[in-house]
C-alpha cells in the first residue's frame, strides 16, 4: 500500500487537480478530515507535479472538510530551480479554500551529512504495549494505524497525575505503508496526542497547523515518534516530534499549533492534576 492507496487520493486528467474523497478512513473522531491525511494528500500531490522530494512542507487549516465531501486540490509550481521547487497546494470544498500546503521540494548530490540528535532508548515495538484505542475513535483514522507506547502513559492511565513532557510510541501502518514524506505526515499529526502527557489528564487537540520538515527516507516497518511538548497557554499548544526508523536513522521532524480542550466528562480529573501540578516544582504548569 501506498500513501496514495492509504488516503483514497484520485487523479483527474489534469497532473496539476487531485480529488480526496472525505472517507472515515481520513478522519477525525470528529467526523472531519484529520489534519495529517490533508498534509499528505497534498504532499503526494506536490511531489507528483514536480517530480521532486519533500524537503519541507507546512499546513495551515482553515475550515473543516466533513465526512461525505470532496477536497479538490490544485497544485501551484511557484518557482522551479535546478535543485529546488517551491510550491504550493490549496484544497477546496467548492469555492471555499480548507487548507493550504506551502513546500519546499528537491534534492542534490552534495557530498557530506550527518544527524546531531539522539534517538531516544526504548525498548523495541514487540516489547511495548498497545495504546488502548477508545470506543470515541472507532471508524477514524486512528484505528488505522497501530501504535505502541514506548514511553510516556496510556490513555486510561491519565489520572489527573502529572508527568513527563516527552513521550514516544512505535507505529506502523497495517499492510507495511512504505515511508514517504506523505506517511510521515501522518504520523507527525500525533503530536497534539501528547499534550495529555506533561497533565495527566486527556486532552484532545485540533491541529492550526502542521509542519514536516524530512532529513532521508529509508525503509522500516516501524517508525518511532518521539513527541515533545513545549508548552500550553490561553488553550493552544505547540510541541515536536522527532521520526525515527527502526535503525535508528532520523526520518524527520515533525511540528504544530494545537487548539486544545478535555474530553467530555473529564473535568473533574482535570481539577485533580491542577491541584497536584501545583505542587509538584517544574511539572504540569503549563
Amino acid at each position: 500500500m501506498d500513501a496514495r492507496q492509504f488516503l483514497g487520493l484520485e487523479p483527474t486528467d489534469d497532473p496539476l487537480r487531485w480529488r480526496l474523497p472525505v472517507t472515515p478512513a481520513v478522519c477525525t473522531p470528529g467526523r472531519f478530515l484529520y489534519g495529517g491525511c490533508g498534509l499528505a494528500a497534498g504532499l503526494v500531490a506536490l511531489e507528483a507535479a514536480s517530480g521532486r522530494p519533500t524537503i519541507w512542507a507546512t499546513a495551515q487549516y482553515l475550515a473543516y472538510a466533513p465526512v461525505g465531501s470532496v477536497v479538490d486540490w490544485e497544485v501551484l509550481l511557484a518557482a522551479q530551480g535546478r535543485h529546488t521547487t517551491q510550491a504550493r497546494a490549496i484544497g477546496r470544498l467548492g469555492d471555499e479554500e480548507i487548507i493550504t500546503v506551502n513546500a519546499a521540494l528537491g534534492s542534490s548530490e552534495f557530498d557530506l551529512s550527518g544527524t546531531w540528535v539522539d534517538r531516544p532508548a526504548v525498548p523495541p515495538p514487540d516489547q511495548c504495549p498497545q495504546q488502548d484505542i477508545p470506543p470515541l475513535f472507532a471508524d477514524s483514522v486512528l484505528v488505522r494505524v497501530e501504535h505502541r507506547v514506548a514511553t510516556g502513559r496510556a490513555m486510561s492511565a491519565m489520572d489527573g497525575t502529572p508527568g513527563e513532557a516527552r513521550s514516544a510510541f512505535w507505529t506502523r501502518v497495517p499492510g507495511h505503508l512504505e515511508p514517504s514524506a506523505a506517511t510521515l505526515a501522518v504520523i507527525g499529526d500525533y503530536v497534539s496526542g501528547g499534550v495529555s502527557q506533561p497533565l495527566g489528564v486527556r486532552t484532545m487537540g485540533r491541529s492550526l497547523d502542521n509542519t514536516l520538515r524530512v532529513a532521508t527516507l529509508v525503509p522500516t516497518e516501524w517508525i518511532l515518534c518521539d513527541i515533545h511538548i513545549h508548552a500550553l497557554h490561553h488553550g493552544f499548544g505547540q510541541g515536536l516530534a522527532y521520526l525515527w526508523a527502526e535503525d535508528g536513522t532520523l526520518l524527520a521532524t515533525a511540528s504544530q499549533s494545537i487548539s486544545v480542550r478535555r474530553w467530555p466528562g473529564d473535568a473533574a480529573v482535570v481539577e485533580q492534576g491542577a491541584a497536584l501540578s501545583q505542587s509538584v516544582p517544574g511539572r504540569g504548569r503549563q
